[in-house]
């Protein structure tokens, strides 16, 4: 049975949009995988750090036949083939690939939190989410993507859309 679910995609390392479109196409060829959407690009400023490039996110919607902890596990292996090493938490990246939402599914497991925990405080999340799916509802605040961009105050959160190339 396959489900929908969001990918945060995201760079500010090297090329960072050719990274994104790279993580995007090796997403597609997952096996139990088919992207089935991606955002606009957006160019957005670090959270959380000081003295870090900008970076490139996007969000992608696929279909999966993979469960989230296989999804999960396909995802940081995406990561480490395109050269991700993590040293510091929210540190520079050359991918990151964030799982976002698995359906409507609830999961708090360790090292699997389905939707992602800080999605809604995050404006380089909700606008490509607003993108791909405006009205899709949050499976624990039950409010669509469309209004919790409106209630995100992103006070340090620039989201600037960037066109195509």
């Amino acid at each position: 049975m396959s489900e929908t679910a969001y990918i945060g995609v995201g760079s500010n390392l090297g090329a960072p949009i050719e990274n994104c479109r790279t993580a995007v196409k090796l997403l597609d060829a997952v096996q139990g995988c088919r992207v089935e959407g991606r955002s606009r690009f957006y160019r957005t400023e670090p959270v959380g750090v000081e003295r870090q490039e900008w970076y490139v996110n996007a969000v992608v919607s696929i279909t999966t036949e993979r469960s989230p902890q296989h999804l999960l596990e396909s995802l940081l292996a995406l990561e480490a083939r395109m050269g991700r090493v993590r040293r510091e938490k929210w540190g520079a990246r050359v991918i990151d690939l964030d799982l976002l939402m698995y359906g409507d599914r609830v999961i708090d497991q360790h090292g699997l939190i389905i939707p992602h925990p800080r999605m809604h405080e995050r404006r380089f999340v909700l606008a490509p989410m607003v993108d791909l799916a405006p009205a899709l509802t949050h499976p624990i605040y039950g409010k669509s993507m469309r209004d919790l961009l409106g209630e995100c105050t992103g006070k340090g959160q620039e989201v600037i859309p960037l066109g195509e190339e």
